[in-house]
This record gives structure tokens, sequence and C-alpha cells, in this order.
């Protein structure tokens, strides 16, 4: 028996692939590297939705620019309670006002509500009127544009476009299970994606990228670095940003990530200029401190400064990630429902045994 059913077949996708011996991701037969390098994130939605929809980029970009309108207009019905959550509560309020009997189809309109209910949350907390979405945009375009008030730099929406290819899609991870075992009891989508964030919440699944901020706030200085870790290793301490529980060797899509990072470098970021330095002086310290186990940048460490890079504040990673995520759980909602079969493991039972089989003699559910 394997606790948390590590390394435990539960399905057959065609989705994606994690090989953590590798370092390799595969999502719908393509390597993460070269879908970042030569799709949109809408073009890698129209690949993980292949066989379950007929979508093409112009109908797709169509769709989800009506999508985020449709979403707009719900904006007010929950705004008030919502935005005096934390962002990843609002959002999950926000989805569960979206009603079954929605008549856009529901893949289209979880899409778009994402990037608009959080970006009606980041304003509607700071006081801000709302932006209307311009369908017309792309999704990480049209965010930046709703948070901002205006079209951000076009390297600065490259680089969230890419993050959120990097993130569509990662095996059968927490979230995603949650979503397609919600979608096995035949619930529908807009309840396994409500599910799939719920699960998304917790912070042994998304809530990484955040600290390693924390740590290069902490260490505050190049002097320091040095010091910084030596106090660190000594006292057994995690850092944040290095090694990942299935890459043995690189996460694939940590190097994606940093040479975004190293693009937007270029324009003389400072802070993106210390995290280099940090980066080399934390790997050079874990090569010696722990020579039997190579551990590696991971997807976290490059997320933090993308994502701080382009504007975004620390609480809203974790919602952002589900931005990307979310026509992943679709694909495996679509896939699921496709089987037909309700999921329903077992468990070992180890607790007292009864003396007399009482339950069964009197006719007594099981």
């Amino acid at each position: 028996m394997k606790i948390g059913l590590d390394n435990v077949i539960v399905t057959q996708t065609v989705l994606s692939e994690v090989d953590g011996a590798k370092g390799r991701l595969i999502i719908r037969g393509v390597c993460v590297e070269d879908l970042a390098n030569t799709s949109t994130f809408e073009e890698v939605a129209i690949r993980l939705w292949q066989g379950f929809t007929q979508d093409t980029l112009e109908t797709l970009t169509l769709a989800l620019g009506n999508a985020r309108l449709r979403a707009f207009e719900l904006l007010p019905s929950f705004l008030d309670i919502a935005s005096k959550l934390p962002f990843i509560e609002g959002l999950r309020l926000g989805l569960a006002s979206l009603s079954d009997k929605e008549e856009m189809p529901h893949h289209y309109l979880l899409t778009g509500a994402i990037p608009v209910f959080l970006a009606g949350l980041i304003r509607s907390k700071k006081g801000l009127a709302l932006i209307k979405p311009d369908p017309s945009l792309s999704q990480a375009a049209d965010f930046l544009r709703m948070i901002h008030g205006a079209r951000s730099d076009k390297a600065l929406e490259q680089a969230l476009d890419k993050y959120l290819i990097t993130i569509s899609d990662h095996g059968m991870n927490a979230s995603t299970f949650t979503a397609r075992c919600i979608a096995s009891t035949g619930a529908g989508l807009i309840s396994a994606v409500i599910g799939a964030i719920s699960a998304l919440k917790g912070p042994l699944h998304g809530g990484a990228p955040g600290p390693v901020l924390d740590m290069l706030d902490e260490i505050a200085t190049e002097d320091q670095i040095e010091k910084w870790i030596k106090e660190e290793l000594v006292s057994g301490k995690r850092l944040m940003g290095f090694g990942h529980r299935i890459y043995q060797v690189r996460d694939p899509r940590a190097d994606v990530l940093k040479q975004v990072v190293l693009g937007l470098r270029k324009t003389g970021n400072k802070r993106l200029i210390f995290a280099e330095q940090v980066e080399k002086a934390i790997l050079s310290a874990l090569a010696k401190h722990k020579p039997d186990r190579p551990l590696h940048t991971n997807v976290e460490f490059y997320t933090a400064l993308l994502l701080e890079a382009i504007g975004l504040e620390r609480d809203l990673f974790t919602p952002l990630f589900a931005m990307g995520r979310v026509i992943g759980w679709i694909a495996h909602v679509f896939e699921q429902e496709k089987t037909g079969r309700l999921i329903r493991p077992q468990s070992e039972y180890i607790g007292p045994v009864p003396i007399t089989q009482h339950a069964t003699t009197m006719g007594l559910p099981s």
C-alpha cells in the first residue's frame, strides 16, 4: 500500500506526462519548452481541448473575449463580499456564483471569468474603478490592461503568456485529481473547477512562489548573501525555490521561465540582478552541503521573480496560477467525463473490529 497514492496509476490520459527522472514535461505530445517558445496561451488551450471541442484560434479568441465580457457583467453580484476576502477565496466565491444554467459553454466561461474576476478584485480592493474587458486582446494582455488601466509593455504581456503556458497542465497533481474526482460524479465542469481551486488553495500545492520573495527580502543586500545561506543550512531550513518533489534533475518549466526572466533582466531591473546573485550562491552552497543530492532551481523561484516584475502582489500568485491551470483542469474534466466512470478507490481499515456483526444482522446499510 502507498500512502498518498504515490506512483499509483489512477487513469490513462493523452494530456500530459511528467517524467521527473528525465526532467521532462510533455503536453499533448510536445515538450513544454517547445510549446512555450512556439505557441500562445490560446493555442495551448486548443491543443489541450483537441478532440473535446472544435475550436480554431479564431473561434476560441472570439469565445474567450465574449466570456470575459459575460464575466464582467457578473462582477457586481459578488464583488462587495469577495473584495473583503483573500484573493483566492474571493475568486472561489466568484466562480461559485456561476450557474450551471449559464447558456455560454462553461469551458469558455470559466477560462474567461478567472482573469476578469481577479482584475475586478484587485481594483476593488484598491478602491479603483473596474475596467471592462477588451475582447480583441489575448487573455494575458487583457488581464494586465484590466489591472493597470492601460496596455502593458509587450515584453511583460509575453512574459505572462509564457508563464500561463508553463503551468497549463502537469500530470495528476492534487487539484487536477480533485477536478477529475468531482467530474466523475457527474457534478459538472463548474463544480469540478471550484473543487480544483479549493485544492490549489492548500500551501502544499499552490503556495510556494511567494516565500521566494520573502527570502530575497530577508537577505536584502549582496554582502549578506553568504552569511544568510550558511545560517539557513546550519539550521536545517529549506531554501525556497530549490529542489522539487517530482523532478530529480532539472524542472523544464524553470528553464522556460529563466529565459523569460533573463530577458526582463536586460531592462536593468535591480531585483532580478540581485536574485541571480542569490541563485548562484545558493546552488554553489547546496552542491557542497548535499553533494549526493543534486538540487536545482525550481519553477517557483522564477515564477516569483517573473510575477513580481510584471507588477503583481504576492497574495495574487496562487489565484493567478489558476488562470493558467484552468485550461488543463477543463481538459481533464472532458477526458474524465468521456470515461463515464465514478472514481471510487478503496481504503484499508485499521480501526477496531466489533465482536458481533450487529449492523449486518440488523439489516443496517453498509
